[in-house]
C-alpha cells in the first residue's frame, strides 16, 4: 500500500516521543517479510509486551478428505450453517500451503475478545451484512461487496449490524498486494490499471484507550488458538505512520477491462500473493467484434486450480448458479461453458455479474466442511 499516517508521531522515527507527564510512548515496528519490506511504525501508551496469562492452544487445523478423485466440484457455500461466535463461524473448505479458502455465516462478532492471525495476510469479503471492524490502526465501516484486507498480525474486533451475515474469507501466507502490473516503479497505480488510490478506503477514528486490565486475545499460530491475557488495552496506539495497515476495496469500484474480443481472466486480478491470485467479475460491457462470442471459451488449466466464489446476478457460462456457490476447476483437465450457453451468449451486450475468482497454482484440497455441501453431480452438468 502507500503511505499513511493517522494521530500523533514525532518528527523523527525511532527517538524520543513523550507523553504530557514525561513518560515515553512506546514505539512498535510492524513489518512484514523482515526488514525488508513493507512496515509500519506505531506508538503506545502502554508497553504491548505486558503478557498476564496465557492458555493451552486449541487445534483448528482443518480436516482435509483424501479423495483423489480428479474432477470438477461444486460447494453450496450458503448451506454453511449461521453460527453465533465469529471464530467458530469460519470453516475452511479449499486449503493449500499458500492459502485457505473459508466461508463463514457469523450471528455475532467477537466484542468479548480481540483476534490476532499471527499465520497469514486475511482478505475477507462481504458478501451479506454490514457492520465496523475495530483495528489498532483505526477503525473501518464495511457493507456488502468490500474486500476488507488485513495485514497478518492485525488485532482487530468485528461488529455485525445483525445476525444475517455471509462471508468469504481468503488467508494467505503471504503478503496481499496488488498487482505489479498496475503500479509503476514508485508504487503508484497507474493509468491503466482497473482501480486507484482514490478507491482505496483506508482507517480513521484512532481510538485510544489507557486503560488497565485483562484483556483477552485469540492469537492464530500454526493452525491453533492461542489464548492470551494481556494488562493494557490492544487499542493503546497514540499514532502511526507507514505502509502497513489494514484497509477497504470495495468490489464495486473495479472497473472493468473489456475488449473487441473476450478478454482472458488476468483483466480481472484485484490482488496479488505468492502462489495465487483473487480476480473480480463485475458488471460490464460485452465484447464488441461483430462477430464476437461473449461467452468464455473452453478452457485448459493445467497450471492452476481455478475457483469461483457467485456473488450476484446472472452468469451467461453456467446453469444453476446460486448464490454463494462455489466451483472448483482443478488443474489437469479443461472446463468451460455449460452446453447452449455459447450460443445463447451471442448478440448479449452487457453482464450483470458478479463473483470472487481465486486461482491457485498448487492444488486444493477439500475440508470435511467442503464434503458436507458439496453438490456431488456437478462434474456431469456439461452433458445435455
Amino acid at each position: 500500500m502507500h503511505y499513511y499516517s493517522l494521530g500523533k508521531i514525532p518528527r523523527k522515527r525511532h527517538t524520543q516521543f513523550r507523553k504530557e507527564n514525561g513518560d515515553l510512548y512506546h514505539e512498535e515496528l510492524f513489518s512484514t517479510e523482515g526488514f525488508d519490506n513493507n512496515a509500519s511504525l506505531l506508538y503506545h501508551v502502554n508497553a504491548p509486551t505486558q503478557i498476564l496469562q496465557v492458555g493451552d492452544p486449541k487445534d483448528v487445523k482443518p480436516k482435509t478428505v483424501h479423495d483423489r478423485q480428479l474432477k470438477h466440484r461444486c460447494l453450496l457455500g450458503f448451506q454453511i450453517e449461521p453460527t453465533d461466535d465469529y471464530l467458530l463461524s469460519r470453516k475452511p473448505v479449499l486449503i493449500n500451503g499458500d492459502c485457505k479458502i473459508i466461508l463463514a455465516a457469523p450471528k455475532k462478532g467477537n466484542k468479548d475478545y480481540f483476534f490476532k492471525n499471527a499465520d497469514a495476510d486475511e482478505v475477507i469479503f462481504i458478501h451479506q451484512g454490514n457492520g465496523k471492524i475495530r483495528t489498532q490502526y483505526g477503525n473501518l465501516n464495511f457493507k456488502y461487496g468490500d474486500y476488507i484486507v488485513l495485514p497478518r498480525g492485525t488485532i482487530y474486533s468485528i461488529e455485525f449490524n445483525d445476525e444475517n451475515n455471509r462471508l468469504l474469507i481468503v488467508e494467505s501466507y503471504s503478503p496481499l498486494v496488488t498487482p505489479k502490473r498496475y503500479r509503476n516503479q514508485f508504487g503508484q497505480l497507474m493509468e491503466h490499471s482497473p482501480f486507484c488510490e482514490r478507491d482505496i478506503i483506508k482507517p480513521t477514528e484512532l481510538e485510544t484507550y489507557d486503560d488497565k486490565g485483562e484483556y483477552l486475545f485469540y492469537i492464530k499460530k500454526q493452525d491453533a488458538l492461542y489464548p492470551y491475557h494481556y494488562q493494557g488495552h490492544p487499542f493503546d496506539v497514540i499514532g502511526w505512520d507507514g505502509y502497513v495497515y489494514p484497509y477497504i476495496f470495495s468490489i464495486h469500484d473495479f472497473e472493468p477491462i473489456t475488449g473487441r474480443i473476450h478478454q482472458p481472466p488476468p483483466v480481472h486480478q484485484t490482488f496479488a500473493a505468492r502462489g495465487f491470485v483473487i480476480c473480480s467479475f463485475v458488471p460490464r460491457l460485452y465484447d464488441y467484434h461483430p462477430q464476437a462470442i461473449p461467452a468464455p471459451y473452453n478452457h485448459s488449466n493445467i497450471d492452476s486450480d481455478e475457483v469461483l466464489y457467485y456473488v450476484d446476478g446472472d452468469f451467461m457460462s453456467r446453469d444453476n448458479v446460486e448464490k454463494g456457490m462455489i466451483t472448483l476447476h482443478p488443474g489437469g483437465i479443461p472446463h468451460g461453458p455449460h452446453p447452449g450457453t455459447v450460443e445463447k451468449s451471442i448478440g448479449k451486450k452487457e453482464t450483470g455479474e458478479l463473483a470472487v475468482m481465486i486461482d491457485t497454482f498448487r492444488p486444493l484440497l477439500m475440508t470435511n466442511h467442503a464434503v458436507d455441501i458439496e453438490n456431488k453431480d456437478y462434474y456431469k452438468s456439461w452433458i445435455k
